[in-house]
């Protein structure tokens, strides 16, 4: 997956080969924002631009802009995985919370 980064936002960039441009999508937060451009460069600049926007849009109506992750991650998972977490954490001498923010750190390395 391609990705750029601005401001904390991340977006996906695809090339449409039938309209000969990129267009890419803001990642990670509820609200739709996609941009395009014909180049590398074009993109890079209205991918800027779309979060300038979206930040200065929220600001106008008084809403704090979304975030693409806040740092509190809530799952469920069913007891017997939930258990065998808690015993693989406390075997590597760590809290459930450490663990697994080191498994998903390695799940989401790019080579993996």
């Amino acid at each position: 997956m391609n990705t750029m980064t601005y401001k904390g936002y991340t977006a996906r960039v695809e090339y449409d080969e039938r309209d000969e441009i990129f267009v890419g999508r803001i990642l990670g937060i509820r609200s739709i924002i996609s941009f395009h451009g014909e180049t590398v460069s074009g993109l890079r600049a209205e991918f800027e631009r779309a979060i300038r926007e979206y930040i200065a849009d929220c600001k106008r109506e008084g809403v704090h802009p979304e975030k693409p992750a806040s740092g509190k991650l809530l799952l469920r998972v069913p007891p017997e995985i939930h258990g065998r977490a808690l015993i693989a954490a406390q075997a590597a001498g760590k809290s459930l919370n450490q663990w697994a923010t080191e498994v998903l750190q390695h799940a989401v390395q790019p080579d993996g």
